[in-house]
């Protein structure tokens, strides 16, 4: 499982790369991180290679994203949460 996110997982509840980690970890995950960096309103020619990976994902350079073992990717911060509750790792 990998989880694209901005710069850093850190912040505030408020931040959603932190929000979709924080629900991973609390339910038992550790994702590969994948930093996409850069800014998802820049245009395609302007992003670097990990957003361009994300749009080619998802249709959005927006993070974060978090892709599944099967390939199945989720872009949007409340679903990765609600993903990771309703999804609890084998402890």
């Amino acid at each position: 499982m990998k989880l694209y996110i901005c710069w850093s997982t850190n912040g505030s509840a408020h931040h959603d790369c932190h929000k979709a980690h924080q629900a991973l970890a609390d339910a038992g995950y550790s994702p590969d991180i994948v930093k996409a960096r850069g800014q998802e309103h820049l245009p395609k020619f302007l992003q670097f290679k990990v957003r361009r990976e994300v749009h080619a994902l998802t249709g959005s350079f927006f993070v974060p994203v978090l892709v599944l073992e099967e390939g199945t990717a989720i872009n949007k911060p409340d679903e990765i949460v609600a993903w990771a509750k309703a999804h609890p790792a084998d402890r």
